[in-house]
């Protein structure tokens, strides 16, 4: 898999890179690349029904992200809105970290990952019998456990050296913080396989195209909850 590796390096520099600036984009980054190469880990271990194919949408995901990240930083028109929102927001001293990695989150899994998931089944579900669509959804929501047991590497890594008071909470409330943060993440990508399911069912380019644009004010409009929320 030396494309994932490719990826993993190329997130580790940027990510480093932003560190070292004072870009508060390295803390969504830090938090993908850490789950990233958990994936790469799970997949490896053949964790997963069709390694292959879970492989395939982890690089297809993270061409979203950088494809969106190459716009943005070119200042080009037709950056998608969500990640705007996203990059503007880390330029703003006022948002608490853990906002700024939930924005990032919020653009990826919402908006991102939908379109992903269609990429990646387009061709193959017409004719993909009840068997492989299930064994798709399967290996969708085991990437969930990979989250899981990530949260608190990104909480104890990321996020606690940044911010004192987070740390002070998570005393307080146990790992029960990292729970909430991991249920939400989970609730979002079973929504997201229910948009992707639109976008494969879709009738035309133009319904589909629809659906694409019904999601993308949704996140918006969650990333504004988001940033609003302290």
């Amino acid at each position: 898999m030396e494309t994932i590796n490719n990826l993993l390096q190329r997130m580790t520099k940027e990510s480093s890179h932003w560190e070292s600036s004072g870009d508060r984009r390295h803390v969504f980054l830090q938090c993908y690349t850490l789950m990233s190469r958990n994936m790469y880990v799970s997949i490896e271990e053949k964790h997963f029904s069709d390694p292959l194919w879970v492989s395939t949408l982890l690089v297809r995901f993270s061409d979203y992200y950088f494809e969106a990240l190459d716009l943005y930083q070119s200042e080009h028109p037709h950056v998608p809105s969500v990640w705007k929102q996203a990059h503007d927001a880390s330029k703003n001293p006022e948002p608490h970290v853990l906002q700024n990695l939930l924005l990032g989150v919020n653009a990826h899994i919402n908006y991102d990952l939908p379109l992903t998931l269609y990429d990646c089944m387009e061709q193959e579900w017409i004719s993909a019998d009840p068997d492989k669509r299930t064994k798709r959804k399967n290996d969708h929501e085991l990437v969930n456990q990979v989250i899981a047991n990530s949260i608190d590497a990104v909480q104890d890594n990321i996020i606690k050296p940044l911010s004192p008071s987070l740390a002070f909470l998570d005393k307080l409330m146990g790992r029960m913080d990292e729970w909430l943060l991991s249920k939400m993440i989970v609730s979002w990508r079973s929504d997201v396989w229910n948009v992707s399911q639109l976008l494969l069912e879709a009738k035309s380019p133009d319904v589909r195209e629809e659906i694409r644009q019904r999601q993308e004010l949704q996140v918006l409009k969650r990333g504004e909850q988001l940033f609003n929320l302290f």
